[in-house]
């Protein structure tokens, strides 16, 4: 099921924002009753058109967003790398979250800012030392994500949490989609209508048993954690003003707009 956050107008009289629904497929919400992943998908007898209401974020995590460096060949080429033999791990911070159709900020501090389209695994409840076949037990489900990056000033730091953690530098949404099984769907970005990188999920080096198994010998994970599972070649800046689309099959597409340049 897709499960969406989101706020509707007050004239509704649904609550406090944020709120929590399922997505049908005649895009008609059915509420919940508090966050699921905390609360269990707990119904509501109430329901709202998606065209009535402002999606949100679909998770903003309350602890971290870990994240998997260089995950695709293709990409560790890109970027005149050796393929890893284990997980390259760092973290962005949960203030970088931001939802779909929001805008991406552009920093002061930049004259670069990249794409990376990723899929993203939200966690379920706390988890430490998850073996590989057991990673299913802990994963709610999985949503789209953009590991927005400052290129010149990932370059320049020679490591990555400034380059990458900037407010609005990781879009997610539109919804976490509990019932998709990670394969050989097609993974995609798409700037300005044009194509830059395109590839299959089948591609990863680490599948998601082995990085969840990974990270979480690494670092107890939290109810609501994301992990962002790495990029194919084709990253790229996006210019002021433009728009990006991040799409995987079974997941849809995560739009969000870049906004000009900061002086």
């Amino acid at each position: 099921m897709r499960i969406v956050r989101f706020s509707a107008p007050s004239e509704l009289s649904f609550g406090t924002d944020p709120l929590f629904g399922i997505l049908n497929d005649k895009d008609v919400i059915l509420l919940l009753r508090g966050d699921p992943i905390y609360a269990g998908i707990v119904p509501q007898d109430k329901t709202v058109k998606l065209s009535e209401v402002k999606l949100l974020a679909p998770v903003i995590p309350r602890s971290k967003v870990v994240c998997i460096g260089k995950n695709y060949a293709d990409h560790a080429a890109e970027m005149d790398s050796v393929v890893p033999t284990e997980p390259i791990v760092f973290i962005k911070p949960n203030t970088a979250v931001t939802g779909p159709n929001e805008t991406i900020m552009w920093p002061k501090m930049s004259e670069r800012v990249d794409h990376e389209a990723e899929l993203a695994i939200v966690i379920s409840r706390i988890c430490k030392e998850v073996p590989a076949e057991k990673a299913t037990d802990v994963i709610f489900g999985y949503t789209l994500a953009n590991d927005v990056t400052a290129r010149d000033l990932q370059k320049k730091d020679g490591q990555w949490t400034r380059a990458k953690g900037f407010d609005t530098f990781c879009p997610l949404g539109p919804w976490i989609e509990t019932e998709f099984i990670p394969g050989d769907q097609k993974i995609s970005a798409t700037l300005n209508g044009e194509i830059k990188q395109s590839s299959m999920l089948s591609e990863m080096i680490f599948k998601v048993p082995k990085i969840i198994e990974f990270v979480t010998n690494v670092m107890t994970l939290l109810p609501g954690d994301v992990i962002l599972t790495g990029t194919p070649a084709g990253i790229g800046p996006m210019p002021a003003g433009s728009t990006i689309a991040i799409s995987i099959d079974g997941l849809g597409t995560l739009t969000n707009k870049v906004s000009s340049r900061a002086n």
